[in-house]
């Protein structure tokens, strides 16, 4: 076969030559894609469900293009007519490619591998908190190997240019100055990564936690290598370099459990009947699917020189379905104060001291 492509290839002019075995190579990556996809994809067409050979296809679909072409040109490349210099250079770039794509392939092998986890460990479910810590881990880890593979991917081809090599064996004679150089400028950069370490081993925060932090509501959006994005409520995003997480006080609804107490405070007059008040709570707590059935207090917590403070207390949950039953059992209990016990809405009471001040104020 080697024989036979070398005569063909003495037969055309060298130009012509090389540039069908760089279309042969490309028509024939294109072919076996558009031969393979189908023939593996079509056992998971039919499933809903996750499926590993659907996540290999959607990561992989894209890198095999041309995975595929450079392959089979690296294999004919013995049979072009390329002059030894353009030899070289092709050769070079060739290799370069090689080592692009391999980085690229482990990269999404790890994703495929993410999609396997995810599924494993479905963070929707009502009961989350340990998919929510193994995801954690699981971004921060893929995220801190990719960067890893990156840096040795770019390593190794700049190593394989010799003058690359000479500047390289000049930098190591001054390793060690360079080091504490670079430790001194780098060293808040440094400290965001062991930051980045210890939330994902040590979980103060999660992917999907609820946190209440500098003065914003939010949910934990992404878990970066130096920071965190937060998705506050008003579909606002919150940037904070992830050591704040270590060094600052802040507010996490979800550390232990998604349960909270939800609380809503009225404020009447002393006349109004606290039982028919608690009646009326347990009935609207009782007739909402947001309540989950455990917590149900109305209390009166403090008498102001004009006002009753009147607390009511109900669980639920999750923090979004404590806003919403708040909210309902807030406008209700105010129509039913207004409705039953008109009377009974706070006020200021003024009380005169004579009947001529009565008779003074009536005219």
């Amino acid at each position: 076969m080697t024989q036979y492509l070398s005569d063909l290839a003495t037969k055309m002019p060298a130009w012509t030559w090389n540039m069908a075995v760089i279309a042969f190579a490309i028509l024939l990556g294109i072919l076996l894609k558009a031969f393979l996809v189908p023939l593996v994809k079509k056992p998971s067409l039919h499933s809903s469900n996750y499926s590993v050979i659907r996540s290999i296809i959607r990561h992989f679909s894209k890198i095999f293009s041309l995975f595929v072409p450079l392959l089979v040109f690296n294999a004919l490349l013995p049979v072009t007519r390329f002059n030894p210099a353009a030899l070289a250079v092709v050769g070079k770039i060739t290799e370069i490619l090689f080592v692009g794509c391999f980085a690229i392939l482990i990269i999404r092998l790890m994703r495929v591998f993410e999609d396997y986890l995810y599924h494993r460990f479905d963070i929707t479910k009502e009961n989350n908190l340990r998919e929510r810590k193994i995801r954690t881990q699981i971004v921060f880890i893929r995220k801190l190997m990719v960067s890893i593979i990156v840096i040795v991917a770019l390593s190794i081809i700049l190593l394989s240019f010799e003058n690359m090599r000479k500047i390289g064996a000049g930098l190591l004679t001054g390793v060690g100055i360079g080091g504490i150089i670079i430790g001194f400028a780098a060293q808040k950069s440094l400290g965001n990564l062991l930051a980045g370490f210890q939330i994902a081993f040590t979980q103060p925060i999660r992917v999907d936690d609820v946190l209440v932090v500098e003065g914003e509501w939010g949910r934990v959006e992404e878990i970066n290598l130096t920071y965190v994005v937060v998705a506050i409520w008003d579909k606002r995003r919150l940037v904070l370099p992830i050591n704040y997480f270590i060094e600052k006080p802040f507010q996490n609804w979800t550390r232990t459990t998604a349960e909270i107490l939800g609380t809503v405070f009225i404020y009447t007059d002393f006349t109004v009947p606290i039982d028919k008040l608690r009646a009326k709570l347990t009935e609207l707590l009782k007739n909402n699917s947001l309540w989950d059935g455990q917590v149900d207090v109305l209390h009166v917590t403090d008498l102001k020189e004009h006002t009753m403070e009147i607390r009511c207390l109900m669980s639920c949950h999750n923090s979004g379905q404590a806003f919403e039953l708040r909210c309902h059992v807030r406008e209700e209990m105010i129509k039913y104060i207004s409705t039953n016990y008109p009377d009974s809405l706070s006020r200021t009471r003024v009380t005169l001291a004579n009947d001529d001040a009565k008779q003074e104020m009536a005219s």
